[in-house]
């Protein structure tokens, strides 16, 4: 059994999984700001997954973490600051646990569904924007701490982070209604040209051969995948091409199965 570890901006997804990647049991639960409650809540929806012998976990933080000490060092969207998050989660599931960043592991589940893509861009659109960058089913450079939601682009007359124009907490912010909320097509017709500025960007620097769209903006795919595609084929160029864009297969687990396909990998990397 593995433990997948998924903190959001706003809530944390815990889940067991079996050796073949099957989700056995999961729990949501709001993020607090106070790290010291988020350990105990964490600890008691661990509890009450039931009691398991697992042989990896895996940790899924939003923001810049530190590898060799399993610190998370810096949140987008959480006021926490150089957490021991590796250290308490494997003192409360008593397994080895390996720390990586949201985005970089919701992407490597996606391309694991995409055999056949060489370099898979992920954003997660959610609370925040994330990104993570898969070369050949692997996180292309783990150490690489891009913060594409952070990018400054031009918005309303000034620079500006994507991310606080074009996620979730945005379009909250601009339209009073969360995405799932939104039918208008106009409305998203405009939050499809607001993630374009971001995308034209990221195309033209990774140069990537398939786009993946997570998070729960992800999840409404549907409402303006057109809208994006139809916008980003205007500024095609000939040495950036626009690569296919596809919504995450599990944009609300991605997360998770990302945890349980890098414990697994990095498991075996230690125990080999």
């Amino acid at each position: 059994m593995y433990v997948g570890v998924d903190i959001g901006g706003t809530k944390t997804l815990v889940a067991t999984l079996d050796d073949n990647g099957v989700i056995v049991d999961q729990r949501k639960f709001p993020t607090s700001p106070d790290y010291a409650v988020f350990v105990k809540d964490l600890q008691q929806n661990l509890n009450e997954l039931g009691h398991h012998t697992y042989k990896a976990a895996a940790v899924a933080a939003p923001g810049r973490i530190s590898h060799d000490d399993g610190i998370a060092e810096v949140f987008g969207n959480l006021p926490w600051r150089n957490v021991p998050i590796q250290a308490d989660v494997a003192r409360l599931a008593g397994c080895p646990v390996f720390l990586e960043n949201d985005a970089n592991l919701a992407g490597l589940s996606e391309a694991m569904l995409h055999k056949d893509v060489k370099r898979v861009l992920y954003v997660t659109v959610s609370t925040g924007i994330g990104s993570g960058i898969i070369q050949d089913q692997r996180i292309d450079d783990p150490d690489n701490h891009a913060e594409a939601g952070h990018m400054l682009l031009p918005f309303e007359g000034k620079l500006q982070p994507w991310e606080s124009f074009a996620s979730g907490r945005a379009i909250v912010e601009r339209f009073g209604k969360r995405a799932s909320d939104i039918d208008d097509p106009k409305i998203w017709q405009l939050i499809a040209r607001d993630l374009s500025l971001g995308f034209l960007e990221l195309s033209a620097i990774i140069q990537p051969d398939l786009i993946v769209i997570g998070g729960s903006v992800g999840t409404y795919f549907d409402r303006y995948g057109d809208f994006l595609k139809a916008e980003l084929k205007r500024y095609e160029m000939p040495l950036v091409p626009i690569p296919p864009i596809v919504a995450a297969q599990r944009p609300e687990t991605a997360v998770v199965y990302g945890c349980f396909d890098y414990a697994k990998y990095q498991l075996a990397g230690v125990t080999v």
